[in-house]
């Protein structure tokens, strides 16, 4: 069980070749968001398939900034989650997508890939403190940050099936 304050930024990146990071570990996640919680928390479930195994993650979250949230998470069985799902919230579609976790100068990324794009990624960093230096790898091309953008969240994407239009500007006019 993790509880506690994450602190958090996100990069739209153009994907890049996965076999020339230093990836730890790949991880494909199927997130359903749920019904709201107190105090208007965000709740969502999570199966987790990696090397094999599936497991179950229950995560409720109270955002107190674009970048800084309280965060509650723990495991959870496959018939609970199967239980939770009957709370899904209709407005949100499940996200799909792969997670590839590798290191960086001592920094622990997590490089979010979508079946919808073969160009687009988003490239979150947990950190420290809301002001830590951020050394970005060399051969990622981060095109923005999209941390308060909320157009850029897994439940608008997955919403969505795309990333948003405008995006297609910062790809040099291309569609993404």
């Amino acid at each position: 069980m993790s509880k506690g304050l994450e602190i958090e930024r996100k990069f739209l990146v153009e994907l890049p070749d996965v076999k020339r990071l230093d990836v730890k570990r790949r991880i494909g996640i199927t997130q359903t968001y749920l019904s709201r919680g107190r105090n208007d928390s965000q709740r969502r479930v999570r199966r987790i398939a990696e090397n094999g195994d599936v497991t179950y993650t229950y995560t409720e979250k109270v955002f107190l900034s674009p970048i800084t949230r309280e965060e509650n998470e723990f495991e959870i069985s496959r018939e609970e989650y199967n239980r939770l799902l009957g709370q899904t919230d209709k407005t949100c579609a499940p996200v799909e997508k792969v997670r590839y976790c590798f290191n960086y100068h001592d920094q622990l990324f997590e490089l979010d890939t979508y079946p919808f794009s073969e160009k687009l990624a988003i490239m979150e960093l947990e950190l420290r403190s809301p002001d830590q230096k951020i050394d970005f790898p060399d051969n990622i091309h981060v095109l923005r940050e999209v941390s308060s953008d909320k157009k850029y969240s897994n439940a608008a994407l997955a919403s969505a099936g795309a990333f948003p239009k405008e995006t297609a500007v910062y790809c040099g006019g291309e569609e993404c």
